[in-house]
């Protein structure tokens, strides 16, 4: 899971006194990826021998040193320790600004994603698959995974129910302390209705991604704190789409995202635990499965023989982005 971090206390665990700016947090990522490729990719398929009576374990030809040098990383190799079963692991991301999706579109093959409605994920999904293809990359073996709450009852009623009761848990000051994790700022610190400053959002660091789609919500207008609470819904129960009801609600739902190329899969998130997850894969998995929507059995030993996903070659990762 490639994640470039939101804020000064992460970066502080890794010797840094504050956070990289937002796009250079993703220069350096694209050549942390291009390091930690190379090295996954250092030994071929046929590198191992394990020639007992020569005493050969690895064929020298085909094992290579990276000698990678650029503007963050010197890194010389060769990897450690062989490929693995998989070519190397599932690379996830979560990125939704700008720089974020150019990102993805290069090195993700599955990307969690925040969308907040059917027409916007459609028209999002479509764009980033577009960018997907101008990486150099097949649409098709790059997958997007929604954020979702499922809440399931036996009855519609019931699950309406739940919904009730947690969303009258949060408060918000729970809001504002996510806020300032995301976006790197003291939200507790400006009065609720006060607006920011051009200036003060121009610093943040963050997530730029919310940002972004505040400012897009707003136009020209400066927001205050009850605004990113009440457009973000950041610690809520309301910061992803919401599927409520029995398990043919539930799966009605999702099914329509998936069918009407609004995701290619989900990210299921739960309002409570324990129980949430249960719920879900006691009540709603096999509606699915009776469907034909989710498997009913694993075919595969590796994540990445589950999702369907083809094993790379070494060095595969260079014809992504060098033809």
């Amino acid at each position: 899971n490639v994640v470039t971090s939101m804020n000064d206390g992460e970066a502080r665990n890794m010797g840094h006194e504050s956070h990289r700016d937002h796009d250079r947090r993703y220069d350096r990522a694209d050549e942390f990826m291009e390091v930690v490729m190379g090295h996954w990719g250092s030994w071929e398929d046929e590198a191992i021998v394990a020639d007992r009576d020569s005493g050969l374990f690895a064929h020298p030809d085909k094992v290579h040193r990276l000698d990678h040098r650029g503007e963050f990383f010197y890194s010389r190799g060769p990897f450690t320790v062989p490929r693995s079963r998989q070519g190397h692991p599932v690379v996830i991301q979560a990125g939704q600004s700008g720089r974020g999706k150019r990102f993805a579109a290069r090195w993700a093959e599955c990307v969690f994603v925040n969308y907040h409605g059917l027409e916007q994920a459609r028209r999002d999904y479509a764009e980033f698959k577009e960018m997907v293809q101008s990486a150099g990359r097949d649409p098709e073996k790059v997958f997007v995974c929604a954020g979702v709450y499922p809440v399931v009852g036996k009855t519609r009623a019931e699950a309406e129910d739940k919904v009730a009761l947690i969303d009258s848990l949060p408060k918000e000051i729970d809001s504002l302390a996510l806020l300032s994790e995301v976006l790197n700022f003291d939200f507790a610190k400006q009065p609720l209705d006060e607006p920011f400053t051009q200036e003060e959002i121009d610093s943040w660091t963050g997530v730029q991604g919310m940002r972004d789609r505040i400012r897009k919500e707003l136009g020209n207008r400066l927001p205050t704190p009850r605004d990113f609470i009440n457009i973000t819904r950041r610690g809520t129960f309301h910061d992803h789409p919401r599927f409520v009801g029995s398990p043919k609600d539930v799966a009605d739902g999702m099914e329509e995202w998936f069918a009407t190329r609004a995701c290619d899969g989900f990210v299921v998130a739960v309002g409570h635990v324990p129980g949430g997850y249960e719920e879900f894969s006691g009540m709603v998995v096999p509606e699915l499965q009776r469907r034909g929507l989710v498997h009913m059995d694993y075919t595969g030993a590796t994540l990445r023989e589950n999702l369907g996903l083809e094993r790379p070659d070494a060095g595969s990762w260079r014809r992504w982005h060098h033809g």
